[in-house]
């Protein structure tokens, strides 16, 4: 798509997410004044459904199915008054539509391609293959025939093989350039090596769910294109982070996510497993998590519900972009400690549940082995945990058809700032945008 063009589908969505989030708040504010106070019960039915369907995590027993039924009993509460509203109820589905909509509009016009110095082909690449990830990606796309014909070498990961030692005996066979197609955790095998050894690097998206792929810049929905990295791709610079001496390309999870993954059922069954989890670690008889850390203004701190440390910050609590990272070059980890609702008590309920800050080191102490999700795959630590960045020792290839830059980079913070660079999209004066480079 050529930049004109991009320009502008992007102040087309621009214009679009003005003026259906404009449309969609005079309604809201239409309907609350008219429907005065019938719009208030509402919201305190879904506060009232909210409350008691949290509680009921924290429990067990009967007390789990009682609170479970005061929520759906206030959420069948609101479903009947928005249809005893007739005409009413209809226009808050609207409403609710209408900010979805304004939203994805947004995210289109905030979408960027960055342009990325031009670098020569390498003359050895080679491409490390898990069969199994993803469904069985590899075998979909035929991974292997599409990478010989680029004059990439594939290397298939077979049940039981050791990553480390097959990538490091293609560099010592003269392997000059790596890539992994599998999983985050692959990823960070490869990745590791990559920039031990300072070798250009492509992230394959041939796993479940590609969070280091979409936040490089990778077309997660092209997984052949993505090989186009060793052939005509550009580069840039990103950081790894480490947790004693171990690196990982997206985060590590401590608390009761992490407390769930080491479950033996967890794979087979997720939900049932983490709501089983919730109340043996946070529940009123739990045994809480024996977590020590240093917060950024120097004060210690324990207990919480979760603890994420990732390789750069993470964008939360959005309404577009949130759970990306914009970028994955700042130099600083993100952390982000999230509260026990159980102690956090009614009056600080509206407060948001989590902190977030960077830092280029942090620590983690417990009296006990640490259980944790490192890229989503179940580990035990050694305290202390060391958490370290390593800014710009990853040389990443990006295939020159894909963007180059997450899709939350250029997400301005907050609502004012969001909706002041809306606006200067639409009247055609977004200088947010690099073009690619021109071929030679």
């Amino acid at each position: 798509m050529s930049g004109d063009s991009t320009s502008s589908k992007r102040r087309a969505a621009a214009i679009g997410a003005l003026a259906l989030g404009c449309a969609t708040v005079l309604l809201a504010v239409y309907i609350l004044i008219v429907e005065f106070p019938r719009g208030l019960l509402v919201l305190g039915l879904l506060a009232v459904a909210f409350l008691a369907g949290g509680y009921s995590l924290f429990r067990r027993g009967a007390l789990r199915l009682a609170s479970a039924a005061v929520a759906l009993a206030a959420l069948a509460g609101t479903v009947l008054l928005l249809v005893l509203e007739g005409d009413r109820g209809a226009e808050g589905v609207l409403i609710a539509v209408g900010f979805a909509l304004a939203a994805a509009l947004a995210e289109v016009a905030f979408r960027r391609r960055i342009s990325l110095p031009r670098v020569s082909r390498p003359e050895h690449p080679v491409l490390f293959y898990n069969p199994k990830s993803g469904g069985g990606k590899a075998a979909e796309f035929s991974l292997d025939a599409e990478a010989r014909a680029r004059g990439i070498e594939p290397i298939e990961l077979k049940p039981g093989a050791d990553l480390e030692q097959l990538v490091r005996g293609a560099v010592a066979n003269g392997a000059d350039a790596l890539a992994m197609a599998g999983g985050d955790g692959s990823q960070a095998v490869v990745a590791a090596i990559a920039a031990e050894l300072d070798l250009p690097y492509a992230c394959i998206p041939a796993g479940t769910r590609n969070h280091f792929a979409l936040d490089l810049g990778v077309d997660r929905d092209d997984v052949v294109g993505a090989l186009d990295a060793f052939v005509d791709g550009n580069e840039r610079r990103v950081d790894l982070a480490e947790v004693n001496g171990r690196v990982f390309v997206n985060n590590v999870s401590m608390g009761v996510y992490a407390a769930a993954v080491q479950r033996p059922g967890y794979r087979d069954a997720k939900l049932r497993t983490l709501l089983d989890t919730i109340p043996d670690v946070l529940g009123p008889d739990g045994t809480g998590i024996d977590l020590e850390w240093t917060g950024p203004g120097g004060h210690e701190h324990r207990s919480g519900a979760a603890v994420l440390v990732s390789n750069n910050r993470y964008r939360l609590g959005r309404a577009v972009g949130s759970g990306t990272r914009p970028h994955i070059d700042d130099g600083l980890l993100g952390i982000t400690v999230a509260s026990d609702p159980v102690s956090r008590g009614a009056a600080r309920f509206l407060q948001r549940p989590w902190r977030e800050w960077s830092a280029k080191h942090f620590e983690v102490r417990s009296k006990h082995p640490v259980p944790a999700g490192i890229d989503g795959e179940a580990a035990t630590l050694t305290s202390p945990l060391h958490f370290a960045i390593r800014p710009g020792v990853l040389r990443v290839r990006v295939s020159r058809s894909h963007p180059g830059a997450s899709p939350s980079a250029a997400f301005p913070e907050g609502l004012r700032e969001g909706t002041r660079e809306l606006l200067r999209i639409s009247i055609g004066q977004d200088d947010s945008e690099t073009t690619r480079q021109k071929e030679d």
